[in-house]
C-alpha cells in the first residue's frame, strides 16, 4: 500500500507553521494509523530529519491522549473509533491523507500534532470528583440505584478525555466532556452531596478556556465513545437549578 501524507509541522507554540508533505510505500493495509506514523517517523530518524511529534499512550482507544484531525474529522474517517484504532485499511491505497492537530483556542499546540489539553485538567479540578467522607464500603445493595440512572452514568463514565468534542465543535467548545463529568457523578447518589457546587464550579471553568454550545451536534459525532449531547442538556438543567439554589442561600443569609 502506498500513501502521500500531508502532515502539520510546527515547531513550536509561537512558531509559524505548516503542511509538509511526505510519500509512503510498502505499507500494511492492517498497520493502524499511529504505527504509520512510527514507520514514517523511522525513516525521518534514519534520514537524520526531526521525527514528527504525536501523542499516544494504550493504543486501545481507552487513555484519550491520541487524537489528531484526518482529512479534516476529528481521529479520521470511522465513528466511535479514536484515531489509534483506526487502521489503514480505512483508506485507498494511492490516497493523499491530510493530518493536523486538534484546532481549538483551549487547546494551544504544544509542537507538529501535540496540543496542550491542561484546561481539561482544570475543570476537573473544580470539581470533577467525590471529597465527601464515606467512611467504609457499604454492601453493595444498601443503596439502591435506578437501572437507568447507572446506565446512564456509565454511559457519561465513558468520556476518555481526548478533545476530539472541542476540535470538531465550531465554536471550540468542550460542552460534552463537561458534561460527560459532570453527569456521571451528578447522577448517582454519591455524588448527591457536592451536586450543585461541583456543577457551577466546573461549568464556570470550562467556560474560561472554551466557547459556547450552540448545538450544532459536532462533538456526539466526532466522540470516538459515543456520548450523547443529552448528556449537555442534563448538565444545563443542574446548572440553572445549581444557580437558583445559590441566590436562595445568599437571600436568606
Amino acid at each position: 500500500m502506498r500513501i502521500t501524507l500531508q502532515v502539520w509541522r510546527q515547531a513550536g507554540p509561537d512558531s509559524t507553521g505548516g503542511f509538509k508533505t511526505y510519500h509512503l510505500e510498502e505499507l500494511s493495509e492492517e498497520m493502524s494509523f499511529l504505527e504509520m506514523l512510527d514507520v514514517l517517523n523511522e525513516r525521518l530518524i534514519a534520514t537524520d530529519e526531526e521525527p514528527i511529534v504525536f501523542d499516544h499512550d494504550c493504543r486501545e482507544g481507552i487513555c484519550g491522549s491520541c487524537g489528531v484531525m484526518i482529512d479534516g474529522r476529528a481521529h479520521g474517517p470511522q465513528l466511535g473509533t479514536a484515531t489509534c484504532q483506526v487502521h489503514m485499511r480505512s483508506f485507498e491505497d494511492g490516497a493523499t491523507i491530510t493530518v493536523e492537530p486538534w484546532r481549538a483556542g483551549g487547546f494551544p499546540i504544544i509542537k507538529d500534532l501535540s496540543v496542550d489539553r491542561s484546561a481539561f485538567d482544570r475543570i476537573i479540578e473544580a470539581g470533577g470528583y467525590i471529597t465527601v467522607d464515606t467512611g467504609s464500603a457499604p454492601d453493595a445493595n444498601l443503596m439502591p440505584v435506578a437501572k437507568s440512572a447507572a446506565d446512564a452514568a456509565m454511559d457519561a463514565a465513558a468520556c476518555i478525555g481526548c478533545g476530539a468534542c472541542v476540535a470538531a465543535c465550531p465554536n471550540g467548545a468542550a460542552q460534552l466532556f463537561t458534561a460527560a463529568k459532570i453527569e456521571h457523578l451528578n447522577l448517582l447518589p454519591q455524588g448527591q452531596a457536592e451536586r450543585w457546587d461541583r456543577t457551577v464550579s466546573m461549568v464556570e471553568t470550562m467556560e474560561e478556556y472554551f466557547g459556547s454550545c450552540t448545538n450544532h451536534g459536532e462533538c456526539e459525532v466526532a466522540c470516538p465513545k459515543s456520548i450523547s449531547i443529552d448528556f449537555i442538556a442534563l448538565m444545563n438543567r443542574d446548572y440553572v437549578k445549581a444557580k437558583y439554589k445559590q441566590r436562595r442561600l445568599v437571600g436568606q443569609a
